[in-house]
């Protein structure tokens, strides 16, 4: 394990120096546009651009990286995300803004896919459950970890912004030093939206919804802190807590999937990370402490949302067929992101900022309705025959999915130094 996790180093510090700037940069784009006065729909309309561009991203980066490989690709990509980290505060222009925003969203699906494409390359049936946990590890942390970055310099200056350019700068060095040889380019597998939605539509939804709710609260987070009067100190440490509970809480809700019916878990889930949202939204603003716990176990609970999508979907699904389920989910849930901050932005704009909560938990009841149909009216799998569960993260690209310890149709690398394997 020790002997693995070194050998990847330079891919693991590239990971947390990419993660962390760009987890570090949506926030404080969130608190430069309040203190802007910007409105809260306008800001809405503009963060959400960054989950287009991140939805068009993981459908076309393919082609950039058959067209120059992985080690170019990834320079390329990464450069242009430094750039317009600079480019913000030259020009504090809402639809300058919303393009950058975009490009951001573009750019990190394509590193992100570069990277996790290595780390796939490096994996053998022996080590890809244990690469795939400490992959899961990195990424949570450093997305908590850029939140704390934050503190450094004032958000209405040039500072932050230079910061983040430059994480994202060194991201560059690690991976390009590295001596691996790049994987193969591969080819993007993907069910029909519509053909997984027939065979799975609790996963489908659920991961839908898992993305306006994770999308609304990352846009629109730390909006809704200025707006409640913590200073930038205090916001900071808001959206830490939140991010930290999502880890936190995704190894125990993994136990009682792996032992109970999926659907009910996630009706449950559903059920009580509304009620949270509606505490939250009537009581959270008045103590940070409240509204830190509140908030911890509403996003920790809507965290584990698209995780428990994943495995009921992949309770149904032929273990050839995973890796492509993934990634229609994915972009089910980048569909919920480009949605999840436009309602939610609206909803503050017409009720203040109580409304990122109560438009959360009115998802969040939705999505209990559906899952109880779908429980009345569809059959149940018996919980020995359900797919172990493995926690999953929306935010990276359906690469990963290949990693997936359920996924039997996973072929090891050539410089694994074992022979291929299929099973399918």
């Amino acid at each position: 394990m020790t002997r693995m996790v070194t050998s990847l180093s330079a891919l693991l510090l590239s990971v947390i120096l990419l993660i962390s700037g760009n987890a570090f940069l949506m926030t404080l784009l969130g608190i430069r546009l309040s203190i802007e006065s910007v409105s809260p729909d306008v800001i809405g309309w503009v963060l959400v651009c960054y989950s287009v561009g991140f939805v068009l991203g993981t459908l076309y980066v393919y082609h950039i990286i058959k067209r120059v490989g992985h080690i170019r690709a990834f320079a390329i990509l990464a450069a242009i995300a430094a750039v317009t980290a600079l480019l913000y505060p030259m020009a504090v222009s809402m639809l300058f803004w919303a393009l950058l925003r975009a490009v951001s969203g573009f750019t990190f699906a394509g590193v992100l896919l570069i990277i996790e494409s290595w780390f796939s390359s490096r994996a053998s049936n022996s080590n890809r459950a244990a690469l795939f946990a400490v992959y899961q590890v990195v990424f949570f942390l450093s997305i908590a970890g850029g939140q704390l970055i934050v503190n450094v310099g004032d958000p209405s200056g040039f500072l932050p912004f230079s910061l983040a350019a430059i994480l994202l700068t060194l991201a560059l060095i690690p991976l390009s030093l590295t001596r691996m040889e790049a994987p193969a380019a591969g080819k993007a597998r993907r069910i029909s939206f519509f053909t997984l939605a027939r065979e799975s539509f609790s996963g489908v939804a659920g991961s839908l919804v898992c993305g306006a709710l994770i999308g609304g609260f990352y846009a629109l987070g730390p909006v809704y802190a200025t707006l409640v009067g913590l200073d930038v100190a205090k916001t900071s440490v808001f959206m830490f807590s939140a991010i930290i509970a999502a880890t936190l809480l995704a190894w125990p809700l993994g136990i009682i999937c792996d032992r109970f019916d999926r659907r009910r878990v996630m009706f449950w889930v559903a059920l009580l990370a509304s009620l949270a949202a509606v505490a939250v939204a009537l009581f959270g603003a008045g103590n940070l402490w409240q509204l830190m716990l509140l908030t911890g176990v509403f996003i920790g609970l809507s965290s584990t949302i698209y995780p428990i999508s994943v495995a009921i979907t992949n309770d149904r699904m032929e273990s050839t067929r995973i890796v492509a389920a993934s990634a229609t989910l994915l972009l089910s849930y980048g569909i919920g992101s480009v949605i999840g901050p436009v309602v939610m932005a609206e909803l503050i704009s017409l009720v203040g900022p109580e409304g990122l909560f109560m438009g959360s938990a009115g998802f969040l009841i939705i999505l209990a309705i559906v899952t109880s149909l779908r429980i009345n009216y569809t059959d149940d799998i018996a919980v020995e025959d359900q797919e172990h569960y493995v926690p999953a993260m929306p935010d990276s690209s359906a690469v990963l999915a290949e990693l997936d310890p359920r996924n039997t149709e996973f072929q090891e690398s050539p410089e694994s130094g074992e022979l291929n394997e299929k099973t399918g």
